[in-house]
Parts: structure tokens; C-alpha cells; sequence
């Protein structure tokens, strides 16, 4: 996860971007400036007060702000690539999944939606037009993974299988107690379904997780702390690497990970 590569037109089914909905932009923009070393250009007024946030000129991430008259979680929402998002959408939809936005345009950049899965998962579908999505990979301060928490992982991966054409397979690192799925197109896998059960936090669902990577997990999660946020699960190793889930101050939740590779 730590080659770093350009972005391209994504095969649909792919994570191809990541974005924050905030209250406050400003004091956001400054905690993942200084976390991340982001640098921010203007977005597409379409989608109102929106940044893209970019590390060496390419683009990585989009923060926006909420209207002043709504509060709706604040959390990280990843972006599936889709060929036709007006398709795709109908297709959700017949598979028990929800559009709660669009599909829409956003300018020259292209065609979104916000959707959500059978069991409440929030995700975007993203049709590139002239912005293809994350442009830089496997460098600190890049997304690398995108993984569903969600209850168990047989209905919902169907759901995601039926959708966007994934093949899911049983990680090797699965067993009785560990309920983990890999999402993969043409045998290489783009994402991951990890069933936790009981263990669902309660005020979150289902949800996507983002991880960034970083050059140091344990030192990235206590500037975290110094910035304002919070550690919600310590530092520890997994399969992939050392991990660490922290918030943001708003209280936006994503996984650090010094990759293994």
C-alpha cells in the first residue's frame, strides 16, 4: 500500500475518493494541514463552501462544510468509481440499498451520488468527468485502504457483489471469531466487509472506514491528541501494518496505518 502511484480512470467498483462533511472548514483545513501536510484548492461551487486537499499538487481528499440549518453526522464517506451513475443508482436501489442524493453533477468534474447499503452504510458513487479522484497513493498522507464495518458479512457483501461486480473472498486471516471479507476486482482486492457483530459501536452503524497512511503511527496519533482529537482505539499491529483509530475535533473517525509493504 506504500507505491506512489498517479491516479488513472478507475475501474468501476474501485475506491476512487474520500470526503468530510464539517461545520467549521476553517479549523478542519488547519487540523489535516498539520497532520497531513494537506495543501487546499477550491472545489466545485456546485457543491457549495468545498476544498480539495492536495499533497505535492496532487489531489487526495475533499472537505466540505455543511449548511448552517443541517446537522448530519460528520464522518469520512468513501467513493466507489462507477461508469454511469444514474445506472448504478437504479441498481442500488433493486439490491435493497438507498440513494438519499442525486445522482447529480458536480461541474466538468463529474456525476455523484450518496447512497447507502441494505444495512445502513453510507457511500458515495463517483463518474469521473474531468476530476478522476485521488491522484496520489501509498505516500503519507494519502487514503490506502477503505474497509466496511457493518454487522456480519454475508448479506452485505452480496449486496456489494451484485452492485459492482466484487468478487468476495474470505481474507486468509479469517475464522470463527474473525468475520473478514475481501473485495476484489479482477483478483486483486479494492476494499474489505469486516463483520464485527455485537461490537457495532452504537452510535455509529454501519459505516465505511478510511486509512491514511502515515510514517509513524504512535507519533501521528498523539499529534491527534495535541490537535484537538482523540484516540478512539490505541496503537496496535494488524495484518496490514500498525494501526491507530483516532477523530478528528469534530469528531470525524479514520484509521492511521504505517503500512507493511
Amino acid at each position: 500500500m506504500t507505491e506512489a502511484a498517479k491516479a488513472t480512470r478507475r475501474q468501476p467498483g474501485t475506491p476512487c475518493w474520500v470526503s468530510l462533511m464539517v461545520h467549521g472548514l476553517g479549523p478542519t483545513e488547519e487540523f489535516y494541514a498539520d497532520l497531513f501536510g494537506w495543501e487546499y484548492q477550491p472545489g466545485p461551487e456546485q457543491l457549495g463552501p468545498y476544498v480539495r486537499a492536495s499533497l505535492d499538487g496532487q489531489e487526495v481528499a475533499g472537505v466540505g462544510e455543511m449548511p448552517p440549518d443541517r446537522d448530519l453526522p460528520v464522518a469520512w464517506t468513501t467513493y466507489l468509481a462507477t461508469d454511469d451513475a444514474d445506472a448504478t443508482a437504479e441498481v442500488i436501489r433493486a439490491c435493497g440499498g438507498t440513494v438519499a442524493v442525486g445522482p447529480l453533477d458536480a461541474g466538468i468534474a463529474g456525476r455523484v451520488a450518496i447512497c447507502s447499503d441494505p444495512l445502513g452504510a453510507i457511500f458515495g458513487i463517483w463518474q469521473a468527468g474531468s476530476h478522476l479522484g485521488t491522484a496520489l497513493h501509498g505516500a503519507p498522507g494519502t487514503p490506502v485502504w477503505n474497509e466496511l464495518v457493518t454487522q456480519d458479512t454475508t448479506a452485505v457483501g452480496k449486496f456489494y457483489e451484485h452492485v459492482f461486480g466484487h468478487e468476495a473472498r474470505q481474507h486468509p486471516h479469517a475464522t470463527d471469531d474473525f468475520d473478514y471479507l475481501t473485495l476484489r476486482l479482477d483478483g486483486r482486492p479494492v476494499a474489505a466487509v469486516h463483520g464485527v457483530g455485537r461490537s457495532l459501536p452504537h452510535d455509529r452503524g454501519p459505516h465505511w472506514m478510511t486509512y491514511f497512511e502515515v510514517e509513524d503511527t504512535d507519533a501521528a496519533a498523539a499529534r491527534v491528541i495535541d490537535l484537538g482529537g482523540r484516540v478512539v482505539q490505541p496503537p496496535r499491529e494488524g495484518f496490514n501494518g500498525r494501526l491507530a483509530t483516532v477523530a478528528d475535533p469534530e469528531g470525524a473517525i479514520f484509521t492511521l496505518v504505517h503500512s507493511r509493504n
